[in-house]
């Protein structure tokens, strides 16, 4: 910590990172985010000036800080693991970083696009443009594929080419839009501002927001065009208002220079959510420059440590980490990792922690083989080695579960129940587990917590409550059907017993009966549910945004999205009240035919029964109107009569 101090106040970036983390964190130094705050943002501030060296809109910033365990389905595998069950599994399986056969996606997506599908080829063109962890960017063929879809569009004399579909402008829109940022940055060809002003006025003519940003953009610095922050505002505020990241924050820049703080502070919250980092970085410097009463310490340093973590190139390793793990060298891997881990990087701290770790199987292949004496016996040396590397994973485990890595926090549950690397404390291991079933995202450890709880080891022996995590654990993934089921088989019998030996601990009790409830309250809780849904997962997302500094931001990105979701709840408003309208009919039609047969029997029963005896007639009242439109040969809408 003194060397790292020394070097970070000579201005060694990483050694500054580290410094602030350890700060951040209360590793070897009292917790102090006032100097945690100082050293992140002398950081923040170098990435920063570091992006916009680069071509307009800044460098791009290429993603490397992946865990790779995440590879095999999480530390635990395929399922068990938090990252890989439930709701993960499907964002997982939606991430392009994460999926397994990248490949066969592409070439699917490609014969769709000779097929002139249009959205899977403004796909492909977004694919290789930004490129992901497996398929390195290729500029070339992304210009190739967004030429592809603006030529069915435009002529060569800009003029729209008639005949096309309806839906054809909206995506020659986006395509025109990337083209324009290529002529802008000066990709797959030489910079042509010109060229660049050209395609974002036709994307503007379709309501693209990448073209409304660029072409507001040249008007800022005055890139071929002069220069006009009037027209440059208008154009900014009009993509902003269509959820584009990168157009907030240009716009709430220019708002910040006019000191409307507050406003400006608006649309950068806005663009965070999607993970834009000059927004994180201007938040920080919000929050960090406000008033006493209104400054919040822990927030800046928060979003000056998502700067430095999203700006990779000037002081990350793990670019070179990476490569060498997938090039078989483990040691130089571990090193660079563990330089990450240093700097605060909790994917570096779970990779370490996940190298180390020799525990992640119930039955390794080299304790069997121990067991079965077909391997050495280790020497005193190398047990002290196996020793401190379980106690180095137990502290990176710790670390990377500090930052919210919930099978992190289950692996510290292991070892201190095992006592790996560390003395035997079910208590800790315990409140390990509980901490991670917070989350309601690992069944691990929900089934941990029904296990000790049948059994009372860290806590009380308690099988009413094993069987609530258990069923939690199922509830929390499905795929976990089989080991819940054995496991609640084995408990009753356990419950069986203990009723039939008057056993001291708490039992099962009968299953809660469920309340009939009725038509009304049936869409009132379901509404409430549908509506407490929509907020749960708003909220989830910005945690993860801000837990992980979210998606990488630049000019070029298409990071704000084409609301394509409100085709689809148009289609199902309309579909909706069609049901609504034939329901309606369907009743109609029935009190019309109960009316119909109600005459003929009364008209029958005049015709056959005795004369009615004369009576004094009551006076006539006015009588509501009936029927539809006043009509009393029509029936209404209420009960038959």
């Amino acid at each position: 910590m003194l060397y790292h101090t020394f070097a970070a106040l000579g201005g060694n970036t990483r050694s500054e990172m580290t410094v602030a983390f350890r700060h951040y964190q209360g590793i070897g130094a009292p917790r102090n985010c006032e100097e945690a705050a100082y050293y992140y943002r002398r950081v923040a501030e170098k990435a920063l000036n570091w992006w916009e060296s680069g071509p307009p809109g800044g460098h791009y910033l290429q993603k490397h800080t992946f865990r790779f365990a995440d590879d095999h389905g999480g530390v635990y595998g395929e399922g068990a693991s938090a990252i890989s069950s439930g709701a993960n599994s499907v964002r997982q399986k939606q991430s392009i970083d994460s999926a397994k056969e990248l490949g066969d996606i592409v070439e699917y997506l490609e014969l769709l696009a000779r097929k002139g599908n249009l959205p899977e080829t403004i796909s492909l063109g977004k694919i290789y443009y930004e490129g992901s962890r497996t398929l390195p960017r290729n500029i070339p063929k992304a210009k190739e594929y967004f030429l592809r879809v603006a030529r069915q569009y435009w002529d060569r004399d800009s003029k729209i080419r008639p005949g096309g579909p309806q839906y054809l402008g909206k995506f020659a829109g986006r395509a025109a839009g990337y083209l324009g940022v290529m002529a802008l940055r000066g990709e797959a060809g030489p910079q042509d501002f010109g060229l660049a002003f050209k395609w974002f006025k036709r994307g503007i003519d379709c309501g693209d927001a990448n073209s409304q940003n660029g072409i507001a953009y040249m008007y800022l610095y005055g890139y071929g065009v002069k220069e006009d922050r009037a027209k440059a505002s208008a154009f900014f505020k009009t993509a902003a208002s269509q959820d584009f990241p990168v157009a907030q924050v240009n716009y709430a820049k220019m708002l910040l220079e006019s000191a409307e703080i507050e406003h400006a502070k608006r649309y950068l919250e806005l663009a965070a959510r999607h993970g834009n980092m000059e927004a994180f970085y201007y938040l920080a410097e919000i929050n960090n420059a406000a008033a006493p009463k209104d400054r919040s310490c822990g927030l800046a340093t928060a979003y000056y440590k998502i700067v430095a973590e999203k700006v990779e190139p000037p002081q990350s390793p793990m670019a070179w980490a990476n490569k060498a793990y997938e090039n078989g060298d483990t040691e130089s891997a571990l090193i660079g990792y563990m330089m990450a881990a240093e700097q605060g990087y909790e994917s570096g701290q779970a990779n370490v922690a996940y190298i180390l770790d020799e525990h992640r199987s119930a039955f390794p292949l080299k304790k069997l083989l121990a067991l079965a004496g077909a391997t050495p016996t280790k020497t005193l040396e190398q047990l002290k080695k196996v020793q401190q590397e379980r106690e180095l994973a137990l502290i990176y485990w710790t670390r990377s579960a500090k930052q919210a890595n919930i099978d992190s926090l289950v692996k510290m549950g292991d070892y201190y129940l095992s006592g790996i690397g560390t003395e035997v404390d079910p208590v800790k291991a315990a409140s390990c587990y509980s901490a991670a079933a917070e989350h309601q995202a690992s069944a691990q450890a929900l089934w941990n917590l029904g296990w000790m709880h049948e059994n009372g080891i860290g806590v009380s022996q308690d099988f009413h409550l094993a069987k609530r995590y258990y069923d939690q654990a199922f509830e929390t993934n499905p795929e976990a059907y089989l080991p819940v089921t054995l496991s609640l088989f084995k408990l009753r019998l356990r419950a069986l017993w203990n009723t039939i030996t008057h056993g001291g601990v708490k039992g099962i009790g009968p299953e809660p009966k469920k309340k009939r409830i009725s038509f009304s309250e049936f869409l009132k809780n379901w509404y409430e549910a549908a509506a407490e849904a929509e907020a749960a997962q708003v909220l989830q997302e910005e945690d993860e945004l801000a837990a992980t500094g979210g998606q990488q931001q630049h000019l070029p990105g298409d990071e704000y999205g084409y609301d394509d979701g409100l085709d689809d709840d148009m289609a199902e408003s309309v579909i909706i009240i069609a049901l609504a309208g034939a329901v309606a009919l369907l009743v109609y039609y029935r009190q019309w035919r109960q009316q119909q047969t109600q005459r003929r029997e009364e008209e029958q029963r005049r015709a056959g029964g005795p004369p009615a005896e004369p009576q004094q007639q009551p006076q006539p009242q006015p009588q509501p109107p009936v029927g539809i439109w006043d009509d009393p040969g029509m029936p209404g809408w209420g009960m038959p009569h």
